[in-house]
């Protein structure tokens, strides 16, 4: 066996690899260069609140007083150009972290919009829209409406802000990344010109963004364009593969605020949450972000070529300006989704070995199949791929520590597709 070659792949596949990597040579590059200027923003804010070592320091039991967690804090509402900030282990998941929001802001009564068709599934159930969980927001008297894209898929603007204009629109959720959906990412442009219309058809309704996958793949965030709050996942792009949970708010204080006090109960609020020895991972994991989920987009991009070499549908389109880390190819049959998965489990790290096979996953309307050898249990910044196992059995990757594992899961990847 070649010493650089220890896989075995086959010679079709690496003609193709060298293809690929030729052809998208212009879109790493702007990969690398939105990395330089994210990372001097980071750096910046890091220099700015004058991080020490003595901030690594956890804190056990209630974390009253913990230097590390408030300066973090800091940091990241100096990064999104924001009033204020919460960071927590506490809260679970990105989901998690937008349900404390909800929870915090509406009150019974209160109408919530979603202004670019249905959220993702997870919210669905958080919201009340599907399933019949206990003490999701239709349980406590608020009632959902969404406005529904253009027939091209874009978001309705003007539809957007007539829905908004109701006195009882309190919250204005934007949803960055797509879901399972077929629509595109939305640009940090796009929802800066949604944030503009709700806030001018209704002033006293907050407007928030869903970041996930979204965070340092452009040089602004929806904090720079007009949201009021914006909501994401510590083991997506700004944990940088090193945070072991959490998840975080930023925006207004007084928003902050309240899902602090959600996030916890009021009273306590911000002053309780142990970090429990994990503040050095959560701020090299937030250092490292910028790089890190550039390496996931650079991957995202590889597979787009190689995939639209071999004749799939892939979207974002390998040339495509990006706004998220999410790759989509349409398989138009579920052996093949199957195979996908598996060769990017056997390209993984951790539980290589592994067989994906289709299961009911909690909050999804349809077995999902999910590959996922990641160092952290669910880190959508590692690379993994899931596609829920309906037409058009659609697979959706994301992550990549480093560009070159990255590659490498996906040459597996085909290399399975590819064999009889």
């Amino acid at each position: 066996m070649r010493t650089d070659n220890p896989f075995g792949l086959s010679e079709r596949v690496l003609a193709l690899a060298e293809q690929a990597e030729r052809e998208i040579a212009p879109q790493l590059a702007l990969a690398d260069a939105v990395s330089q200027a994210n990372t001097a923003k980071v750096l910046a804010a890091f220099r700015k609140n004058r991080v020490s070592d003595s901030l690594f320091a956890g804190t056990t039991g209630y974390g009253y007083d913990d230097a590390g967690r408030d300066t973090l804090d800091r940091i990241y509402a100096d990064i999104f150009h924001a009033e204020d900030a919460l960071v927590r282990l506490q809260m679970v998941s990105g989901t998690h972290a937008i349900g404390a929001a909800l929870f915090g802001i509406l009150r019974p009564g209160d109408v919530l919009l979603y202004a670019a068709g249905a959220p993702y599934d997870t919210i669905c159930t958080t919201i009340g829209i599907s399933g019949d969980a206990p003490g999701s927001l239709k349980d406590w008297g608020v009632t959902y409406r969404q406005v529904d894209l253009t027939p091209e898929g874009t978001p309705d603007e003007e539809a957007v802000a007539r829905a908004a204009a109701d006195p009882a629109v309190r919250a204005v959720v934007i949803q960055r990344s797509p879901g399972y959906s077929d629509r595109a990412c939305l640009s940090v442009e796009q929802i800066g010109r949604l944030c503009a219309a709700v806030h001018e058809a209704n002033p006293g309704a907050s407007v928030l963004a869903d970041n996930c996958y979204g965070e340092f793949i452009e040089t602004r965030e929806p904090t720079d364009v007009g949201a009021d709050l914006v909501m994401g996942s510590l083991i997506k792009n700004p944990g940088g593969g090193l945070a072991p949970m959490g998840g975080y708010v930023a925006g207004r204080h007084d928003l902050v605020e309240a899902v602090a006090a959600r996030a916890t109960v009021p009273g306590i609020g911000r002053e309780c949450g142990a970090t429990l020895g994990t503040n050095r991972s959560l701020y090299q994991g937030l250092f490292l972000a910028p790089h890190v989920s550039a390496q996931a987009l650079k991957t995202a991009i590889f597979c787009a070529r190689m995939m639209e070499l071999l004749g799939y549908e892939a979207f974002p389109a390998s040339d495509a300006v990006r706004h998220d880390i999410v790759q989509t190819i349409r398989f138009g049959d579920g052996e093949a989704l199957k195979k996908f998965c598996r060769g990017i489990q056997s390209g993984a790290p951790v539980d290589a070995f592994v067989t994906p096979e289709p299961w009911p996953m909690p909050g999804y309307d349809c077995p999902v199949i999910m590959a996922a050898g990641a160092f952290i249990q669910g880190a959508s910044i590692e690379l993994s791929c899931d596609g829920p196992m309906r037409e058009p059995y659609t697979a959706y990757l994301q992550g990549g520590l480093t560009y070159e594992s990255g590659k490498l899961g996906i040459l597996l990847a085909v290399e399975e597709l590819l064999r009889e």
